[in-house]
């Protein structure tokens, strides 16, 4: 597709909605959203840029092939379960850290856990759509 419109349109809406998911993720873990609905609007992004400049460019843009975050985000799903049992407490236990960040506020085994489903969202999303838009 080789609309001029799009095409600008599209590479000032990347960052922006990424920025945006990456929002939504931070949120999540004190009010609605989380991982799912953040990596659902960073795919969109990705897949908004796919229409507008092509697949190649934006599998160039990713770097990694999509379907690697998957188990990258599996993995530290998992291992922010497991954390808990290391100090004796029951799996997907909440465990918070003392200080809160500035910007973030509390940080807590959560937002690992959100951060995992976050990236397989991202994996499994991009490798469906990348495979049926190889295939047509």
């Amino acid at each position: 597709m080789k609309i001029i419109l799009l095409k600008t349109a599209a590479n000032y809406l990347l960052p922006l909605l990424l920025l945006f998911s990456v929002f939504i993720l931070l949120r999540g873990h004190y009010e609605p959203g989380g991982g799912f609905v953040g990596g659902l609007i960073a795919s969109i992004a990705f897949i908004l840029h796919s229409l507008a400049n092509g697949l190649d460019s934006t599998k160039a843009l990713l770097k990694y092939s999509p379907f690697y975050f998957i188990p990258f985000g599996l993995s530290i799903a998992i291992l922010s379960g497991l954390a808990p049992m290391l100090i004796g407490e029951p799996f997907m236990t909440v465990l918070w850290f003392d200080d809160p960040i500035p910007v973030i506020g509390l940080i807590g085994s959560a937002l690992f856990f959100d951060i995992g489903v976050y990236l397989v969202v991202i994996g499994v999303t991009l490798t469906i759509l990348f495979t049926i838009s190889e295939s047509v």
